[in-house]
């Protein structure tokens, strides 16, 4: 299990926090006029590559904020947590 350290509430088991993908794949711009074969590509197709990815997290039995975790998975080790800065839809909260 994963031991994440939230900047709002402290260390906190991964098992308050529900997993929201890669921080690094953009939804498409236009969901509406976007084909099957690229939403089959956002939704399933990614790199299974070795070493540190940028990974959203909400912690969502805690500040329900969402944070930016960089992670390496081979380790599992957090190298690093911060809140996201950024809304996750352009027309989002």
């Amino acid at each position: 299990m994963l031991l994440i350290d939230c900047p709002h509430c402290g260390p906190r088991a991964q098992t308050e926090f529900s997993y929201g993908g890669a921080a690094n794949v953009a939804r498409p711009p236009a969901p509406e006029e976007t084909d099957d074969a690229a939403w089959i590509e956002y939704l399933y197709l990614r790199d299974n590559a070795k070493g540190q990815h940028d990974e959203l997290w909400q912690h969502i039995f805690g500040c329900r904020r969402w944070l930016q975790l960089r992670r390496d998975v081979i380790s599992h080790e957090i190298i690093s947590c911060s809140e996201l800065r950024r809304p996750l839809a352009e027309d989002g909260p």
